[in-house]
């Protein structure tokens, strides 16, 4: 939820998020003229140690000290990178409670949100913001 989160903040407040199986999302996002993310072999999503959340910092330009810092934190919690950042696994902890909570994707979506504006904020903090 962290890119989604990136995404209605920094690059487009009005957009609209669809879930749908995985296999189905290059097929429906060519079929509906939507941005696909988060997904093998997208441009927006993993490469190399980078995970979507990096790969959007870098399309948009989004070079802000804080933000950089949360995708160390969101990429430690969504892989497994060399030089993990100690936050990203209690981030990890977080994502999968919720999973275990049985709501539908856009009810998470909603509830998350806050948990990255506070993630933001701290980072913001610490980064002198």
């Amino acid at each position: 939820m962290a890119c989604p989160w990136l995404i209605k903040n920094f690059v487009d407040p009005e957009a609209e998020f669809l879930f749908v199986p995985a296999a189905e999302v290059m097929s429906r996002a060519a079929e509906l003229g939507a941005t696909p993310f988060d997904i093998e072999g997208c441009e927006l999503g993993h490469h190399g140690e980078d995970v979507s959340f990096n790969s959007i910092l870098k399309k948009y330009q989004l070079k802000d000290s804080a933000l950089e810092l949360l995708g160390e934190i969101v990429r430690s919690a969504d892989s497994h990178p060399s030089n993990p950042h100690p936050a990203g696994e209690g981030l990890r902890w977080v994502a999968f409670g919720f999973s275990e909570l049985g709501l539908a994707d856009h009810e998470i979506l909603a509830r998350e949100f806050i948990v990255y504006d506070a993630l933001f904020a701290e980072c913001k903090r610490r980064e002198g913001h």
